[in-house]
């Protein structure tokens, strides 16, 4: 084996052979910086509002039924920030439909802390709701994770038909939303087998060298099922 790469390759390729998850890899990266938090830069109305144009798809279709794309599941602190600006721009338009196309097929990332926000709104304000918890391996946690009872603007209800459209490339926190509704019962999943993919993956140095290895460190467990959709 000539070079660092080229044995990275190997050693990923027979992690993933022997355990088939395809999550599990090796690189080699002598001047690897590990990623800090990411944080939402201050934005102007104008530029929130290109953004969020370039992630989420709006479309009213014949029989007044909604259509919804959604490329990326917001976190906790983006949502706050960007929040009003979803109701007035999206949401309002989507209430008044009759029922929901809800179109993850493309969204491959996403933060943990944005599946309540989604779920919340197929969902009643009281009582809350336990749809998921979150095990964390290097802490060794599990966190519940309840419906809001609280939400800007309205929820669309628990009687409109849901629809949710998935496919080969819905991963991680996209896959959790559908997983959590579908179990509440209160969407029904159209499209490919999902790619199964992770919650969360960090990266850890192997010894004294420039290796690293990229695992899986959590995964959802539904209240209702007792396991995840992995």
């Amino acid at each position: 084996i000539p070079d660092g790469e080229s044995l990275a390759r190997v050693l990923s390729a027979g992690v993933q052979g022997t355990v088939s998850d395809p999550r599990l890899m090796v690189s080699f990266q002598p001047n690897y910086v590990p990623a800090g938090p990411q944080k939402m830069p201050p934005l102007p109305p104008e530029h929130l509002v290109a953004v969020l144009q370039t992630s989420i798809k709006l479309d009213i279709l014949e029989g007044n039924t909604g259509y919804l794309r959604i490329d990326h599941i917001l976190g906790e602190e983006v949502a706050e920030k960007v929040g009003p600006l979803l109701i007035d721009l999206i949401w309002n338009k989507i209430l008044p439909t009759s029922a929901l196309i809800f179109d993850l097929r493309y969204t491959s990332s996403g933060d943990i802390s944005g599946i309540p926000y989604i779920v919340s709104y197929f969902t009643q304000a009281e009582p809350v709701v336990h749809i998921n918890s979150v095990y964390d391996r290097p802490s060794n946690t599990t966190t519940k994770q309840l419906s809001l009872s609280n939400l800007l603007g309205e929820r669309y209800g628990l009687s409109k038909p849901l629809i949710i459209l998935t496919s080969k490339n819905t991963r991680g926190i996209a896959e959790n939303v559908a997983y959590c509704l579908k179990n509440l019962k209160r969407a029904t999943i159209v499209g490919e087998k999902t790619a199964g993919g992770s919650l969360k993956l960090d990266t850890f140095k192997v010894g004294d060298t420039d290796f690293y290895i990229t695992v899986p460190t959590a995964k959802s467990i539904s209240p209702i099922t007792g396991s995840s959709w992995e």
